[in-house]
C-alpha cells in the first residue's frame, strides 16, 4: 500500500508538472516547468511501469491514473522529439568544401566565480573560433583573456560584478557594435555588423536575459521581451542574422518557439540533439540553455557542446557557411497574427514592469 500511494503521489505530481506550462501565463513556479520536460518524462514512464508492473484490477480512478501517466509521457517526448536524431533537420549541412564565407563562434558562460582560466584557453585554441563571446565576463576575466588581443583583435564588452557581464573577442572586423539595454537597466546584450572574410556583412546579436526564477525575475516577462524585440527586429533586418547567447530559456518552451516563429531564424540544433548544456554540475537536470539561432542564409558546417572549463554550463561551439542560394533549401519558420499580437503584448508588459519605454532595436547598417 505503501508503494501504490507514493506512485500516486509522484504520478499524479508529474501529470501537474505537465499540465502547469500549457497555462499563459510568466509566473516564474509555471515557466521552470518548460525546463525539466526530459526529467519528468523519465520519472512518469518509471511510475507507470512500476505501477503496471506490481498491481493490477485498476479501479475507473486507477484506469484514469494510468491513462494520464501514459498522456504525461506521450505528451513530454513529443514536445522534445523536434531534438531528436529521428526528427527532420530544419538546418541543412554544408556538403561544399567551406572557404571564406565561414564564421565559428564560440559561446561559453564561464561563471563570474570561476577561476579556471585554463581550461576556457585550452579550449579556445583547440577550436580556434572567429568569434568567442564569454558570459557572465566581470574585470577579472577580462584580464586574463585579454592577451587573446593579439589573435581577436576587435572586440567589445561591458563588464558587470552582477553575472551578466557580456564580453565579445573577435578576429573577424566588428562593425559599428554597439551595447544596449534593451528591458533591465543592469542586463546588457552586444549587437554588432560581422565582416566575413569572404567581405559579406553579418548581423549579429548576443543576449543573456535573466531567467524566471525567485532568485533572480518572478516572471519571465523581461526574458521573453528581450528576446521578441530582438526578433522583430532581424525580422526586418535585409542582413543574415546571427543571435547567440545564453537566453536563459530552453530550446522547447513556448517562449523559443515565438521568437522563432517572429524572427523567422533556424535553430540548428533540431534533428541532431539536445546539446544540454546546463547543468554541467548535474548530469540527470541538463538542458539547453545556452543558443545560436541564425537565417537561412547559412548550412551548418559543425556544432558542437564542448568540454567543461568549471563553470556550471558547458561552453557551445558553432561553425556555418554563408550560402546565399541556402535559402532555397531551407523552410523559415512563420508568424501568423496572433503570434504577433502576442509578441507585442509581452513587450509591453514588460516595459510597464520595469517602468522603461518600448525599445525599438533598430537593425544595424553598415559603414
Amino acid at each position: 500500500m505503501g508503494m501504490k500511494i507514493a506512485l500516486l503521489i509522484v504520478g499524479i505530481l508529474m501529470i501537474v508538472a505537465t499540465i502547469l506550462p500549457t497555462v499563459r501565463t510568466n509566473a516564474w513556479w509555471i515557466r521552470v516547468f518548460d525546463f525539466p520536460r526530459g526529467q519528468i518524462a523519465l520519472i512518469t514512464l518509471a511510475c507507470l511501469v512500476v505501477y503496471l508492473w506490481h498491481f493490477d484490477n485498476f479501479s475507473l480512478l486507477e484506469n484514469l491514473f494510468i491513462a494520464g501517466l501514459g498522456l504525461t509521457v506521450f505528451f513530454q517526448s513529443m514536445s522534445m522529439y523536434p531534438y531528436t536524431l529521428l526528427s527532420k533537420v530544419q538546418v541543412q549541412k554544408c556538403v561544399i568544401s567551406p572557404g571564406l564565407s565561414t564564421i565559428s563562434l564560440l559561446v561559453a558562460n564561464v561563471l563570474m566565480n570561476n577561476r579556471n582560466t585554463e581550461q576556457l584557453l585550452s579550449i579556445i585554441q583547440e577550436k580556434n573560433p572567429d568569434l568567442v563571446l564569454t558570459l557572465e565576463t566581470n574585470q577579472w576575466w577580462q584580464e586574463r583573456l585579454k592577451f587573446l588581443d593579439e589573435s581577436y583583435p576587435y572586440s567589445v564588452s561591458h563588464l558587470l560584478d552582477n553575472f551578466y557581464g557580456m564580453f565579445l573577442q573577435s578576429r573577424l572586423e566588428l562593425i559599428n557594435p554597439t551595447v544596449e539595454f534593451l528591458i533591465e537597466k543592469n542586463v546588457p546584450s552586444i549587437h554588432s555588423i560581422v565582416r566575413l572574410s569572404s567581405g559579406e556583412h553579418i548581423e549579429l546579436h548576443c543576449l543573456h536575459p535573466k531567467p524566471p526564477s525567485p532568485t533572480e525575475n518572478d516572471t519571465s516577462t523581461e526574458r521573453d521581451a528581450e528576446l521578441l524585440i530582438v526578433a522583430k527586429s532581424v525580422k526586418s533586418s535585409r542582413l543574415p542574422i546571427i543571435v547567440a547567447g545564453d537566453l536563459n530559456d530552453v530550446a522547447w518552451s513556448h517562449s523559443t518557439a515565438l521568437f522563432q516563429k517572429i524572427s523567422g531564424l533556424l535553430d540548428p540544433r533540431i534533428g541532431r540533439g539536445f546539446f544540454n548544456t546546463f547543468s554541467a554540475n548535474i548530469p540527470f537536470f541538463r538542458w539547453p540553455l545556452d543558443h545560436v539561432f541564425h537565417s537561412d542564409h547559412f548550412k551548418l558546417v559543425e556544432i558542437e557542446r564542448l568540454a567543461k572549463l568549471g563553470s556550471d554550463h558547458f561552453p557551445m561551439f558553432i561553425k556555418l557557411n554563408y550560402e546565399p542560394t541556402a535559402i532555397q533549401k531551407h523552410t523559415a519558420p512563420t508568424a501568423d497574427h496572433e503570434d504577433h499580437k502576442e509578441a507585442n503584448e509581452q513587450i509591453e508588459k514588460a516595459a510597464r514592469k520595469t517602468g522603461q519605454p518600448v525599445i525599438v532595436l533598430q537593425p544595424i547598417r553598415p559603414k
